[in-house]
């Protein structure tokens, strides 16, 4: 399977509105060595007050707008399946920090034991309420209660389950949204051409190392007007319109190619900035 600079290929299907190829190459001799990014940096607006009082503001407006909302998708949830209606799981954040992450079940109870941890299309235990609410990314509303305890934010990595964390010593909180989340938002359609036995190894070589630069390199550039543009990006992409793919690649090009702004956390010889 060949991955090119700027699309990954798999199958018939390519997904990756992200400029990938404006990232230095993995090394071609070890993928492996390069799925784990050490002290990354980070931008002053990634670490500052601001950013997490906007963080709390619209976590508190969603919750309160989607209040109604959310009760309906619970009552859904329970009558589709046996089960609980909140998913949780163990996941990184700040710091190597664990936590609990909250999302609304979109599977069928015990799923965790009857396969691999990864999803990909066509997954039987996915549940037809869970399908869509997975389409439409409502499963994640229940993030925002995360990010009042202070143990996310609006936009950064996708927090990961331990086995498969990539940013060893995150300065930054971990996001709803984020740069990879984007560019990987048809990831499930990727991994439909990998043999469920191969899920693991085929995340761990290809896409976790990738996703990885990518999130570092965005939060390291990151301002509030790219996390603007990028939170408007997934808006977007919950409704799969052409437009999404126009604003997020214009939007992720500018960002990729500004000056990096001066890092607020470590700049020793592993960061991402400065590690060959």
């Amino acid at each position: 399977m060949h991955f090119s600079g700027r699309t990954l290929h798999s199958g018939a299907n390519s997904a990756s509105i992200f400029p990938i190829g404006l990232l230095p190459a993995l090394p071609q001799n070890g993928p492996a060595r390069a799925a784990h990014i050490e002290n990354p940096s980070a931008s002053a607006w990634s670490l500052s007050a601001s950013k997490r009082l906007l963080d709390l503001s619209v976590a508190l407006v969603a919750l309160a707008v989607c209040a109604l909302p959310m009760l309906a998708i619970a009552v859904g949830v329970r009558l589709s399946s046996k089960g609980p209606i909140l998913f949780t799981q163990l996941r990184v954040g700040r710091g190597g920090r664990h936590f609990w992450i909250y999302k609304f079940r979109t599977m069928a109870c015990g799923a965790e034991q009857s396969g691999p941890h990864l999803t990909r299309d066509g997954d039987r235990r996915i549940t037809g309420v869970g399908h869509w609410l997975r389409k439409l990314k409502l499963d994640e509303l229940p993030q925002f209660y995360n990010v009042l305890r202070g143990e996310m934010s609006f936009v950064g990595p996708r927090p990961k389950l331990p086995k498969y964390a990539a940013i060893v010593n995150m300065p930054y909180r971990p996001g709803i949204t984020g740069a990879a989340t984007l560019a990987f938002r048809d990831e499930e359609s990727i991994l439909s051409h990998i043999h469920p036995s191969h899920l693991d190894d085929f995340y761990r070589l290809h896409i976790q190392p990738m996703k990885a630069r990518l999130d570092a390199r965005y939060m390291c550039r990151a301002t509030f007007w790219s996390d603007l543009r990028l939170i408007g990006a997934t808006f977007l992409t919950c409704f799969r319109t052409t437009r999404a793919s126009y604003v997020f690649r214009n939007a992720s090009m500018r960002i990729l190619t500004t000056p990096v702004q001066p890092a607020k956390t470590s700049g020793t010889v592993n960061s991402f900035e400065t590690a060959g």
